[in-house]
């Protein structure tokens, strides 16, 4: 019998809503340190395994469906089959973001959800390797990944960190690569371009935005954040403020650095921050926009920037997030560099992965799996524009804010399903 019609069957004949709602107690509320809970656990954890053995004697490789229906609704069974008939494979990785993705300020309080938590730790019972991708400090990540997943599972050698938008890959156990710093590796170029524009970034903003932005990143990200509410028309005054400073200040020392190099004449800085808005505004529709609306487009042809210009702009990402953030960072440290190296070092030669991501520098991990077929993408509904379309166009993988969990169900379901080939 065709695997759709097996799952239309089990969808009709059993009562998998209740069923799921004895696995969701069981498996997210423990028994407590008291005599009544624990009966109470128990007498859910008998009656979860009897309606699990009642589809186990009615279908072929039943122990499967049974925790496909322990697991997933209708739609999400489904959706995993789909992505299975379309694929032909199981995910080997999951490759995920964490802000605004697996949690959310507005809809999870900030916190990695519960469910959430306990999937990860059932992929990773199942041989799942984890690869968490995020621009934040390798200190506050492993923190609260131990606090949520646990110490044994942060350091079981399954798990890697890639952090500061891929300054560098953390993979606890594994010796000499535990820790690798991909950054070393820049040029002098790159690293004077961010010592400038870092420097300078606040102290010579304009007040409007000295006042409202504070600074955030490393020393190759270099990130302009509102003060104010993500979101708010403040925020939007004042990071598209900051957008256009961001662009003048790193034309100036792209030009600067350049000049140097060449041991040509000085270039005048306003110059340089044309050739930027003419360079980032070609590139993208979003910082065209801004620009355009500031009345701040630049009217020079880009065909005529410098190639020497030109060539260090294109190793440098300008990055804008609507009221939200606006970013100058290395094209040569991103987090799809830090995942290729954390897969290397977790043994995943043949990769498949779930992509899970909302902002432009997970859309970079996105489109790095469409075009080397190497997994597939999944994004909140509040993503950034450019990544929803990506992930309409391919899979229509979206989830609710602070829903991170279905769609870790979906794959879940996928990978029992292919278990079935």
């Amino acid at each position: 019998m065709e695997r759709y019609d097996l799952l239309y069957r089990l969808y009709e004949e059993f009562d998998t809503e209740t069923l799921r709602e004895y696995q969701f107690f069981v498996d997210l509320f423990p028994p407590v340190d008291s005599r009544v809970a624990l009966e109470h656990w128990e007498e859910a954890s008998d009656e979860l395994d009897q309606r699990k053995t009642a589809i186990r004697e009615a279908f072929p490789a039943g122990t499967t469906f049974a925790e496909i229906a322990a697991y997933a609704n209708r739609e999400i069974a489904f959706t995993s089959l789909d992505l299975l008939n379309r694929y032909g494979r199981a995910v080997n990785a999951l490759v995920l973001d964490v802000d605004e993705t697996l949690r959310s300020a507005g809809g999870t309080d900030n916190e990695i959800p519960r469910e959430t938590l306990y999937l990860l730790t059932e992929f990773h019972e199942r041989g799942v390797p984890i690869v968490i991708c995020t621009g934040q400090t390798l200190e506050n990540v492993k923190g609260f990944m131990i606090q949520g997943l646990g110490n044994e599972l942060v350091h079981s050698g399954t798990l890697s960190i890639v952090y500061e938008a891929g300054n560098g890959v953390f993979t606890p156990g594994h010796g000499s690569r535990t820790k690798q710093l991909l950054y070393e590796d820049l040029g002098d170029e790159i690293r004077s371009v961010f010592e400038s524009v870092r420097t300078r970034v606040l102290s010579e903003a304009p007040e409007a935005v000295r006042r409202g932005c504070h600074l955030q990143g490393n020393e190759f990200n270099v990130t302009l954040k509102p003060n104010f509410e993500t979101g708010s028309s403040d925020a939007e005054t004042v990071i598209d403020r900051g957008l256009v400073h961001l662009l003048d200040l790193l034309g100036a020392a792209v030009v600067d650095v350049r000049s140097e190099r060449d041991g040509a004449d000085d270039v005048d800085p306003e110059i340089g921050g044309q050739w930027a808005r003419t360079h980032y505004g070609h590139l993208d529709p979003e910082i065209s926009e801004v620009l355009e609306a500031a009345g701040e487009m630049s009217d020079r042809d880009v065909e005529a920037i410098p190639d020497h210009v030109r060539e260090l702009f294109e190793l440098i990402d300008v990055g804008y997030y609507h009221a939200d953030a606006a970013e100058i960072s290395s094209l040569e440290l991103n987090k799809v560099e830090g995942i290729t190296a954390a897969l290397d070092v977790l043994g995943i030669d043949d990769p498949f992965v779930l992509v899970m991501g909302d902002s432009k520098s997970d859309l970079r991990m996105m489109r790095w799996a469409e075009a080397n077929g190497t997994g597939l993408s999944a994004a909140p509904e509040h993503a950034s524009r450019d990544v929803l379309s990506h992930v309409m166009d391919t899979d229509g993988l979206t989830f609710k804010a602070g829903q991170s969990a279905e769609m870790l169900r979906t794959i879940y379901v996928l990978n029992l399903l292919a278990r079935l080939e």
